[in-house]
């Protein structure tokens, strides 16, 4: 059996122990001999690897991956307050949620990508990058972005909803297998849900898909969320058919505003400081009476959203159309139950995909 090193700090890590919470509950194993073996300068029995690997309820085949999904656009609220255990917990979910798409891929055909990818040092703004990819999906120019969750996936792009702490918005990522993929924290309202798939998909269309090469001037986590923003702006409120609409905004428009474009009222206020149709005071004076009236917590008018399907239609069609047990999926993706039902438990879809045979 090889065994990569890096798997078992995996594990450790995604059941939440600490290298010293670890050893002192397998006997024979010291915290030293455990950080040597994850550093790979060291081995251990095959006695004590299959002690450790059975308390963190891992099947010792994990330990013969290699999973990557590398998680470099996660989007966090107050990410200063972030804590480092917080922040393995998001990443390993996502690494793991990747790995089994790349493993259910074996057996079915996910949807193709549709999309195109820019690169923006050739002179593409966010914006215009927006509005080709509305082009592309077939939206008219002052047509809001309904169905979100069925667009993406329809073009190549599969999401997945999770449960997370209120920190985490979302991310992207392309597998170790080259498909795109979006995890959304499921419980923010619909407005922000949808503002943050429009981001995420930015995302992906200019620092995640299409291997470009991001320059170090651009390469800060500042400077993407900032050109993310910019598409998912354009994207949900395209500036040439929202513009006039903002002209001399009052309050009293937001929820029919809102009601319309299906975006948020401070993102609405938000869009029309950043086209010129509002002055700085007047903007500041729009969110001073925005929070007097508690709105920053609760903006009172509810818009609808889809879900994601083709996820869990994949979880099904292993199920029914392939006739796996739960145990059974869990031998062949090297995983154990409880992850597997974790994340592919939740829901089931109706997306339309296909066993390869």
């Amino acid at each position: 059996m090889s065994i990569n090193h890096r798997q078992l700090t995996f594990a450790r890590e995604f059941r939440g122990y600490t290298q010293t919470q670890l050893a002192s509950r397998i006997d024979g194993l010291s915290q030293s001999n455990l950080s040597k073996f994850e550093k790979g300068v060291q081995t251990l029995s095959d006695d004590l690897i299959e002690k450790v690997i059975a308390y963190l309820g891992f099947p010792k085949g994990f330990l013969e991956k290699r999973i990557s999904n590398v998680v470099e656009n996660a989007h966090y609220r107050k990410k200063s307050t972030i804590t480092k255990k917080l922040k393995l917990e998001f990443e390993y979910s996502t690494k793991l949620i990747g790995y089994l798409i790349d493993s259910m891929a074996e057996s079915i055909q996910w949807p193709e990508f549709k999309l195109k990818t820019f690169d923006l040092e050739k002179g593409y703004s966010p914006e215009y990058v927006a509005q080709h990819t509305r082009k592309l999906i077939g939206l008219k120019p002052d047509e809001p972005v309904k169905n979100i969750f069925r667009l993406l996936e329809k073009n190549g792009i599969i999401v997945v909803e999770i449960s997370a702490n209120m920190k985490f918005d979302a991310v992207s990522i392309q597998t170790d297998d080259g498909y795109p993929v979006i995890i959304l924290n499921k419980y923010f309202p619909n407005d922000r849900k949808r503002f943050n798939l429009a981001h995420e998909l930015g995302h992906l269309l200019f620092h995640v898909l299409g291997n470009v090469a991001i320059p170090e001037y651009r390469n800060e986590s500042k400077i993407k969320e900032a050109e993310a923003n910019r598409f998912a702006a354009e994207f949900l409120m395209p500036g040439d058919s929202i513009k006039n609409s903002l002209r001399n905004l009052k309050l009293s428009y937001l929820s029919e505003l809102k009601r319309y474009w299906l975006t948020s009222m401070s993102s609405i206020i938000r869009r029309a400081r950043d086209l010129g149709v509002m002055t700085e005071d007047r903007y500041r004076y729009l969110n001073m009476e925005f929070s007097r009236r508690g709105w920053t917590k609760d903006e009172g008018v509810n818009v609808p959203i889809d879900e994601p399907v083709t996820f869990y239609k994949g979880y099904e069609l292993h199920k029914n159309d392939l006739e796996y047990e739960i145990d059974e999926l869990a031998d062949a993706f090297a995983l154990p139950v409880d992850v597997i039902k974790l994340f592919c438990d939740s829901k089931s879809g109706d997306g339309r995909l296909k066993v390869v045979i």
